[in-house]
């Protein structure tokens, strides 16, 4: 776990954006951990995040030319990530959509800059790959190219549902079908190697027990 991924790790648990205990998660199945990106609701906390999201797109080596950011949660996120990359010498344009369509003024779904060249899409997490589907259609309808997925936590976990689980994760469904990079500030094996180093605590402990467990029964093929 590189220094980056695990002062991440730390950052979502001390802002209380990264939980333990039992969560019904979108699947149905009940998670002993639960990461809400929306908690990250003042704008000392948001600039942070933007902070680890722009200097993992830099590390990653990834080419791209714009940001764009999925309704809702995705909005708020690239005009931060968008911010962040100025700040570090990287001034790039960044646009977003709205759900239903506007019939007057500019119109249309995009708001911000014209999608164009290679388009890196912002977001929280991948569940089922449903934002990313969408994003993937607005940006290739305009002429521009999706680059690839900038994401907070990669779950690592089997997509589909129980009775028919499927070998690969939504990120890496998404990687197979697109044939694009999904990055990630952190996964679920940062944060099974923060709880090993975090067992002080008998808690800690039974989370750190609970996580691997998870990990066991869901986790994706490598």
């Amino acid at each position: 776990m590189s220094a980056l991924r695990e002062e991440f790790i730390r950052f979502a648990v001390d802002c209380g954006v990264l939980r333990f205990g039992e969560f019904v998660t979108k699947a149905g199945r009940t998670s002993p951990y639960f990461f809400n990106a929306g908690l990250f609701n003042d704008g000392q906390s948001l600039g942070k995040l933007a902070d680890y999201y722009a200097e993992t797109l830099l590390q990653s080596g990834t080419g791209f030319d714009m940001l764009f950011g999925p309704a809702y949660k995705g909005i708020p996120l690239v005009a931060a990530v968008a911010i962040s990359l100025a700040r570090k010498g990287r001034n790039v344009p960044f646009a977003y959509n709205r759900k239903e369509a506007k019939d007057h003024g500019e119109g249309g779904v995009i708001v911000g800059a014209p999608l164009k060249g290679r388009v890196v899409i912002v977001d929280d997490v991948i569940s089922a790959g449903t934002s990313v589907n969408g994003s993937v259609g607005i940006i290739r309808k305009s002429g521009a190219t999706p680059g690839a997925v900038l994401i907070a936590l990669d779950r690592m976990e089997r997509s589909g549902k129980d009775d028919a689980l499927s070998a690969f994760s939504a990120v890496q469904e998404v990687q197979r079908t697109y044939d694009m990079p999904v990055i990630s500030i952190s996964n679920l094996d940062d944060l099974l190697g923060y709880l090993e180093k975090a067992r002080a605590s008998e808690e800690m402990v039974q989370y750190g027990k609970a996580v691997k467990a998870y990990r066991d029964k869901y986790g994706a093929i490598n």
